[in-house]
């Protein structure tokens, strides 16, 4: 009686061509969630910038007569959440921000300064004319959507 039996199984060849299939997968997928990710950092750092303004214009609403707050050792007067001394960090603590006089214009430049490194948008910016902008080699569209 000779019986033969039927092996069960994947070939080797079969295993490398599924491994190689999947290394592929990843190596397209990793770059994109990474930059999903920082985009979801970045719209914290534009909550902060955002909740900022709409703090300054309630502040030139109250005390019109002294103007806007645009100097970090008064950025307390803003009264946002995060606020320690002369410095403010978004809620989880990705970004700080810092308060600065406008240019000729008498209002204000807000910026949000990652803790974490974004060489796309080292900074974002906004300006009391409601004025975005960034640094980095990202742009300013690609840094605020």
């Amino acid at each position: 009686m000779n019986r033969h039996y039927r092996q069960k199984g994947f070939t080797l060849m079969e295993l490398m061509v599924v491994v190689a299939i999947v290394a592929i997968l990843a190596a397209v997928a990793y770059p994109s969630y990474q930059e999903y990710v920082l985009r979801g950092k970045r719209a914290e750092g534009q909550a902060l910038l955002n909740q900022a303004a709409s703090q300054e214009e309630r502040w030139y609403a109250l005390n019109s007569v002294s103007g806007y707050v645009t100097d970090q050792a008064s950025v307390a007067n803003l009264k946002l959440a995060g606020t320690s001394g002369s410095t403010v960090t978004s809620p989880t603590g990705l970004y700080t921000l810092t308060v600065g006089g406008g240019s000729s214009d008498g209002g204000y430049t807000l910026t949000a300064n990652p803790t974490f490194t974004d060489s796309k948008c080292t900074h974002l910016t906004l300006t009391a004319q409601g004025q975005k902008g960034s640094s980095g080699t990202g742009s300013v569209s690609d840094c605020w959507r």
